[in-house]
């Protein structure tokens, strides 16, 4: 069985929680990262393989389902996607820059997933609801037409659950923003 990454967002901090430990409880995976973010919400990222995240990320769905916002279970994630969460990606140079807005944590996960394996393109970061009122966004970089075609398809993936905000793609942004954004 492949590695797996699964996550679960929930509206309050208690239901969170609660559907947290449901998952360590139901099968062998390992916590990543589990905290509040922005409004209130509760995030819980857990690895394993693939059997044992998906048996964990549908126990805690189960959970406290009323105060579930979204979910999803990825095997074999890219691996790009580790430095831009926890912002440690090492770009140098900046030919086009892809942004692309969810209204949740969850479905920006998934876009930097399918926008990795869609085109050759670098994940810059991933701002996961931490001070943007629950949104979450991704930043990507490589040629003008990769980035396009990754936004474009992280964009149809993240709009089949309503979770699409904006995006957008720069073509050789102004030295400036490169800076402000490495």
């Amino acid at each position: 069985m492949a590695k797996a990454i699964g996550m679960i967002e929930f509206k309050t901090v208690s239901a969170g929680i609660t559907a947290a430990d449901q998952m360590v409880k139901t099968a062998r995976v390992e916590i990543l990262e589990a905290q509040t973010v922005c409004p209130g919400k509760y995030i819980a990222l857990i690895a394993g393989e693939l059997s044992a995240v998906n048996a964990a990320v549908e126990r805690a769905k189960a959970t406290r389902s009323e105060e579930l916002i979204g979910t999803f279970v990825l095997g074999n994630p890219d691996e790009s996607i580790f430095p831009a969460i926890y912002g440690s990606s090492r770009i140098e140079g900046v030919d086009a820059l892809g942004v692309l807005e969810t209204y949740d944590a969850s479905s920006i996960i998934v876009a930097a997933d399918i926008a990795a394996k869609t085109a050759i393109v670098k994940l810059i970061e991933l701002r996961i609801a931490k001070g943007m009122c629950g949104k979450s966004y991704m930043l990507i970089t490589g040629e003008v037409a990769a980035c396009e075609a990754a936004i474009e398809k992280a964009k149809a993936a993240v709009g089949e659950r309503g979770m699409y905000l904006d995006s957008s793609v720069i073509a050789h942004p102004d030295e400036q923003i490169c800076k402000s954004i490495l």
